[in-house]
């Protein structure tokens, strides 16, 4: 007999490098999964865990002691201005009668009732 592997050995081998490439990429495949499906989980488990937003907003001037305008907690315009403090009903109410301005983009004055 020849020293050569016949035909049907090397598809033999062929076939055994084969399963054994894919097993490897099947377990890095699955480890990427797992990794995947905790960082989805620790995702959801921070969104659970944050706070409520505030329901309303005092916007502080940029000397930060007096107070510019009322936002609902949910604003766009005050998470962008990043000088709001939370502020409980009584507090944004008295806030508006005491004449401070009131946000065109939110209306909290119409959300707490105040509207003239």
């Amino acid at each position: 007999m020849s020293d050569e592997p016949s035909r049907l050995e090397l598809l033999r081998f062929a076939r055994r490098v084969v399963v054994q490439q894919a097993t490897a990429a099947l377990r890095q495949l699955d480890g990427w999964i797992e990794v995947e499906e905790r960082r989805e989980a620790e995702r959801r488990r921070g969104e659970e865990m944050r706070p409520a937003p505030p329901d309303w907003l005092l916007q502080h001037g940029l000397n930060r002691r007096n107070v510019d305008a009322v936002h609902v907690g949910d604003c766009w315009a005050a998470a962008k201005s990043g000088r709001c403090q939370p502020a409980s009903r009584e507090q944004a109410v008295e806030a508006l009668r005491a004449g401070v301005q009131a946000c065109v983009h939110c209306r909290p004055d119409t959300a707490l009732g105040l509207l003239d």
